[in-house]
């Protein structure tokens, strides 16, 4: 079995749709929030707790498991859900966003979204610390500074031995200061990458190419054409998304116009909670994205009333849940002032609690916008 995706519901406002997609280990209620589990955890969480927080698929990076502990140990484990003990379904990505995150990213000290930031990589310009060549990219180990290759075909036999129910194509993720020459043929790239992941892949996983082309709309346009025009079970949109996140629903709106109804649609890398309204009703079905666990482990809680950080010393008074409206195990039975205690005495158990609380939060945010759908307000 690949997968299997049936839209339940479309929204008469909006592109928003409300569907499911199944997969060998469950059924996934979309629209969805996709945690990040980069080395196959959720950090300080384990998969039992996650299941608590109603998370239903999670994400792991390819380029940092093949790094540690490598994907023969676990084809060994029986493929990574029984290497971490999490029963329902998961997706990993390429290692395209290392190609960015490693490169360009570092070099520009940038993010997927810019601020602030006026340089501009022009189409000959090369990152310091990684090779791209039409083959692929040649990184540098994180572990031991050694030489390490990834392509299409690499990622792909990595992907197939880690053994997650979606996987996505080899891509190279633009940086936001890329300009158009260069994005164009970093696009080209993309595009040839797309078609050696379909003829390397050998296993019923589901495969997703991905959509790039920046922040130009005539790229984005061509790029989602030629990709769902390739025998994708689903498709995903990466990238960056230019220097004003305020486009980001307009950009998103180029790609989908063009991609087919039938098949699901990722959007990788983002999901602020201010996001997930403009990405659901741009019509996308799942995204993924480090904000919930990220800041948790910073000391910030998300809530009904905003975010907080629990390491200032003025919710040391404040003896109540992190939000009142929040039944989450951690909002049932711990306060603001233990929280805040833990987070300044360094204590683990502080951003333990603070992640639980977060994922239960975003996952719960989530699902009221299913519920909107359905009840035909969004």
């Amino acid at each position: 079995m690949s997968i299997n995706f049936k839209i339940l519901k479309k929204s008469k406002v909006s592109s928003a749709r409300v569907g499911f997609i199944e997969t060998e280990h469950g059924v996934i209620e979309t629209p969805c929030l996709v945690p990040v589990a980069t080395q196959g955890v959720i950090k300080t969480l384990t998969a039992e707790e996650v299941l608590q927080t109603n998370s239903q698929i999670l994400i792991s990076n390819t380029f940092h498991l093949h790094e540690r502990p490598g994907e023969k140990v676990l084809e060994k484990n029986g493929g990574l859900h029984k290497f971490m003990n999490w029963k329902k379904p998961l997706m990993t990505d390429s290692g395209g966003f290392q190609v960015f995150s490693l490169g360009f990213g570092k070099d520009q000290k940038v993010g997927k979204v810019l601020k602030n930031n006026n340089e501009k990589i022009k189409q000959a310009e090369k990152p310091k610390e990684i090779k791209i060549t039409n083959d692929g990219v040649f990184f540098k180990s994180l572990i031991n500074g050694s030489e390490l290759f990834l392509g299409p075909k690499e990622s792909i036999k990595i992907q197939e031995k880690i053994g997650a129910d979606i996987i996505f194509a080899f891509d190279e993720c633009t940086s936001p200061v890329a300009n158009y020459e260069y994005t164009k043929r970093s696009l080209l790239k993309t595009h040839q990458w797309a078609e050696v992941c379909l003829k390397t892949k050998k296993t019923k996983q589901a495969l997703y190419g991905i959509v790039q082309g920046g922040k130009y709309k005539d790229l984005r346009q061509e790029s989602a054409k030629f990709i769902s025009n390739l025998n994708f079970d689903g498709f995903g949109i990466g990238g960056e998304f230019g220097d004003d996140k305020s486009k980001m629903a307009e950009m998103l709106s180029w790609v989908v116009s063009e991609l087919p109804e039938k098949k699901p649609r990722h959007l990788l890398g983002i999901g602020y909670l201010d996001d997930m309204k403009k990405i659901i009703k741009a019509g996308v079905d799942t995204f993924d994205c480090t904000v919930p666990t990220h800041y948790a482990r910073r000391g910030v809680a998300f809530t009904s009333l905003g975010r907080l950080d629990l390491n200032k010393a003025i919710f040391l008074k404040k003896n109540e849940p992190l939000d009142k409206g929040c039944v989450c195990n951690v909002c049932l039975n711990y306060k603001k002032s233990y929280i805040c205690h833990l987070m300044r005495s360094r204590e683990i158990t502080g951003m333990r609690l603070l992640t639980f609380h977060n994922l239960h939060f975003f996952n719960n945010f989530v699902e009221k916008i299913r519920n909107d759908i359905k009840n035909g307000k969004i």
